[in-house]
């Protein structure tokens, strides 16, 4: 077998998603405390699509016209929603067979940053080695794009990129010289002996304690309950294997 032929990439946060630009490369979204965790939460919950909104403006346009919408800024629930960001809220009594609109603090703006990409993936524990496999069996390039908070750095989702990059890497298929991989890669391996134990110092977690909205730390740190892999294309989030019959290519 050959080298590998395909670039892994990770960007810290979606201001610097700029100095990345490869339109070719498939992007994956992270945002592990909470929106990709409630995304993925959703679609292995039967959830027919989610529309993710950047304002809160927008969302409550959506709500006015009668969609189900769940919305939060800072980890609060707003005034007009349905409900908020934890994934507890995304059972198959309250979204399946429907369209919810979505609208976060970090992650939904950092899902329409990358639309111009070639596929944007939704990445989370939940659906790691899935995600994986995908990336795998599409060989582009590679950018995991972290969520962050405000455009800050976010130590969950640079472990969970980290987790990434050692399964891309492993494949074969992909190589990195760039420095946030490796030291994501290098985070990931200081964690996980005992990821809660390592996720306990990060900045969310104290948020979420704060507004009592913690319940989900273990959940969202789970790898690989689910399989599917949500993937935004032409303004919605649909499960990937819906969209079998479009060509990726």
């Amino acid at each position: 077998m050959g080298s590998p032929q395909n670039k892994l990439e990770v960007i810290f946060s979606p201001d610097l998603f700029k100095h990345y630009e490869n339109p070719k490369a498939n992007v994956v979204i992270v945002d592990i405390l909470r929106a990709t965790s409630a995304i993925c939460t959703a679609f292995e919950n039967g959830v027919e699509q989610i529309i993710p909104v950047p304002t809160r403006e927008e969302a409550r346009i959506y709500k006015e016209e009668g969609y189900m919408v769940a919305a939060e800024r800072d980890g609060k629930v707003l005034d007009f929603a349905d409900f908020g960001n934890s994934p507890y809220n995304f059972t198959n009594e309250n979204i399946g067979g429907k369209k919810v609109a979505y609208s976060t603090t970090n992650g939904t703006k950092a899902i329409h940053q990358a639309r111009y990409n070639k596929m944007v993936v939704i990445g989370s524990f939940l659906n790691l080695s899935a995600v994986a496999d995908l990336l795998a069996e599409k060989q582009n390039d590679v950018l995991i794009l972290c969520a962050g908070w405000k455009g800050k750095f976010s130590l969950e989702d640079t472990v969970f990129s980290g987790a990434l990059t050692e399964k891309l890497l492993d494949t074969g298929k992909f190589y990195t010289i760039c420095d946030s991989a490796t030291a994501s890669l290098d985070l990931w391996n200081l964690a996980k002996p005992d990821i809660m134990k390592y996720v306990d110092k990060v900045a969310q977690r104290e948020r979420l304690r704060k507004l009592k909205l913690d319940d989900v730390l273990e959940y969202c740190h789970t790898a690989d309950s689910s399989g599917k892999v949500p993937v935004f294309r032409n303004g919605v989030i649909e499960e990937y294997r819906k969209l079998a019959g479009i060509s990726e290519k």
